[in-house]
């Protein structure tokens, strides 16, 4: 138990990669623990596309950052103005994590993946960033086009991207969890 703990308590978004493409064989390890993650009634509606083509991933950000650009959110509109900000933070690999529409809890099923995505690269040495990047973009007629490019099956749609490279820096120390946010509900002794 206390290895899985230190690796839970250790990951961080990582947002400075190296531009070393990621191993296969780790990829591969990231991905099993993906699949393994539980979803809804069993049904494992969800489907993963790895992305390691720089002109897909910058089509993404760009279209990503026009979305930002008109929300109504100060910090996301900055972004989206900023020239530089790469949604993707020039990691070499992303994962877009999609879900079948009409299942029965596409989002949380494509987000128990993602975490144990995240738990797996950390436990590999391997750094992460969840981002929302590759789901903002189905909100536009030129967003869905470039998801048509990701070969999804029929009737699913991304619900999130993970970020994933060789960190670049080195981890930040963990910040003090909130207290106060457990409350025990028990029967009554009687």
């Amino acid at each position: 138990m206390k290895e899985i703990m230190n690796v839970i308590k250790s990951r961080r978004s990582i947002r400075s990669f190296s531009n070393e493409q990621i191993k296969q064989e780790e990829l591969d390890v990231i991905l099993e623990a993906g699949m393994y993650a539980p979803s809804a009634a069993g049904k494992q509606a969800r489907y993963f596309t790895v992305i390691q083509d720089q002109q897909i991933l910058d089509e993404i950000s760009s279209e990503a950052k026009r979305v930002y650009r008109s929300m109504n959110v100060e910090f996301l509109q900055n972004l989206g103005s900023n020239e530089r900000f790469d949604p993707f933070f020039h990691a070499p690999t992303v994962i877009v994590i999609s879900g079948e529409i009409n299942s029965i809890a596409p989002n949380s099923d494509c987000a128990v993946a993602a975490q144990n995505i995240m738990l797996a690269a950390e436990a590999l040495q391997i750094g992460s960033c969840w981002i929302s990047a590759s789901a903002v973009i189905t909100q536009t007629e030129e967003g869905k086009k470039i998801i048509e490019k990701l070969g999804l099956p029929e009737d699913y749609a991304p619900f999130n991207s993970i970020a994933l490279g060789y960190k670049k820096t080195e981890r930040h120390d963990v910040p003090p969890r909130r207290e106060g946010v457990v409350n025990y509900i028990r029967n009554k002794q009687e």
